[in-house]
This record gives structure tokens, C-alpha cells and sequence, in this order.
């Protein structure tokens, strides 16, 4: 089926390519409201769009210098008995696809679930739809630089893991009073530099928290931490 790429930005200068992203949102209005918030947020980028996943395979096909995908996987898994499979699915597919180019997931999902489920399968990030720009601009920096944005604990842990296993004290009994401080921020999805700014630290003292918290719940990056964080209801019931 044929479709239209809409390209948003400045145009590209000499000696700086101008950054593509992808959004890929069934719903036309929405996708073009995202494309339109990136466009503002991200100054010189071009914002293509996709209302399908076979057509942001299309996409990424045609378009090798995409360095970012913006993708909305479908309804909830409340919505639909096999989204959670789906939605899974096809971010496996893109990532098989696009290799190492970043993928965000743009949803209205807060099942802690099916954000562990999507980082497992190697999401950079996970925003829902009701966030604020800032939230998004966050979440698309950290995904460009490598790290993995996450909206733990506090807009999806509130209530999403009542019933599950709760560990919370375990975890924080292991951690002193300042990489507590270190964890809640981390889980927030702040980079090393702003935990420094906000604690008044130097960013290497941050660093050595972050290895230190790793070490003591036993996992390998931040993603992991997350992940244990979830799991285990880390501050559950808090606003």
C-alpha cells in the first residue's frame, strides 16, 4: 500500500546531516501531533511517519541514516487478550530490522509488564502519551546517548504491582541513605550528569553509587535495576 512520508525540520546544511526520525502511530492525528512536538523539540530534525509497522519496515529499509524510531505498538494488553504478544512482536521485528537504531515506545500502556517486557527486548525507552514534551525531549536524549529512559517508579508502580511480589524493604535495606538517594533517581530516569546537578555531587561520585547499587542487587546495567526495581514494587503506593 502506498504512503506519504511527511518530513518536518530544517533543512540539511553542509557538514550536519540532519537527524531522521521515525513515528509510527496508526492514528493519523496522533502521529502527526508527535511529529510536530519532535519537529519543536528537536530543532533540525526531520520527522518521517509510518501508520503500520510494515510501513516503518518500508521505511527503515529506504532510509539507512534513521537514527531514531518512535513507536506506538497497539492497544493495551487490558484492550486486547494478544497485544501484549503483538506489541512485542513487533518491536522484535523492527529491532531485526533496524539493528542497532534506537526505538522508543510511545504508548498509553502503564503496565509495569509490558514496559518490562519491551526492555527486555531492547526498547531505549518507554513514554507514555499523557507525558509532557519535557517528558519525551528526556526520554529521546537518553536514547540518542546510549542509556534507556524508564517512567519508574512513581507514573506506573502506583498500584500495577499491589498484587505482586513485594521486596521493597529488602532492596532498600542494602543500599545506604545517599545511593538511596542515587536509586530513586536513577529509577526516574535522570542521567548521571543530572543526579550530580540535583544531589550537588560530582558526576564521578555518582558513577561509583551507580556501580555500587548494580553490584549490590546483583545486576549489569540500569535497565537491570529497573527491571529488580518493578519487580520487587520498589515505592509502591507513592505519589
Amino acid at each position: 500500500m502506498e504512503f506519504e512520508l511527511q518530513a518536518r525540520g530544517s533543512s540539511r546544511s553542509a557538514g550536519n546531516p540532519t537527524r531522521i526520525f521515525l513515528v509510527v502511530d496508526e492514528q493519523p492525528m496522533v502521529r502527526h501531533g508527535f511529529a510536530l512536538s519532535i519537529g519543536e523539540i528537536c530543532p533540525g530534525t526531520r520527522v518521517l511517519e509510518a501508520g503500520s509497522l510494515d510501513e516503518a519496515l518500508d521505511v527503515g529499509r529506504k532510509t539507512p541514516e534513521l537514527a531514531l524510531v518512535l513507536y506506538d505498538p497497539g492497544p493495551p494488553r487490558g484492550d486486547d487478550a494478544d497485544a501484549g504478544g503483538g506489541a512485542i512482536d513487533g518491536l522484535r521485528r523492527l529491532k531485526e530490522a533496524l539493528g542497532e537504531v534506537p526505538v522508543l515506545i510511545l504508548t498509553n500502556s502503564d503496565e509495569v509488564a509490558d514496559i518490562v517486557d519491551s526492555v527486555r527486548m531492547g526498547a531505549r525507552g518507554y513514554v507514555l502519551k499523557t507525558s509532557p514534551p519535557e517528558v519525551l525531549e528526556h526520554a529521546i536524549s537518553l536514547a540518542l546517548s546510549g542509556d534507556v529512559f524508564l517512567p519508574l517508579p512513581r507514573a506506573v508502580l502506583n498500584g500495577a504491582l499491589s498484587e505482586g511480589p513485594r521486596g521493597n524493604d529488602d532492596i532498600l535495606d542494602r543500599l545506604t541513605d545517599r545511593q538511596r538517594d542515587v536509586f530513586e533517581l536513577l529509577l526516574a530516569g535522570h542521567s548521571n550528569k543530572e543526579i550530580a546537578r540535583g544531589l550537588g555531587v560530582l558526576e564521578g561520585t555518582v558513577k561509583v553509587h551507580v556501580r555500587a547499587i548494580m553490584q549490590k542487587l546483583g545486576v549489569r546495567n540500569r535497565t537491570q535495576v529497573a527491571v529488580v526495581a518493578a519487580r520487587n514494587g520498589c515505592f509502591n503506593g507513592e505519589g
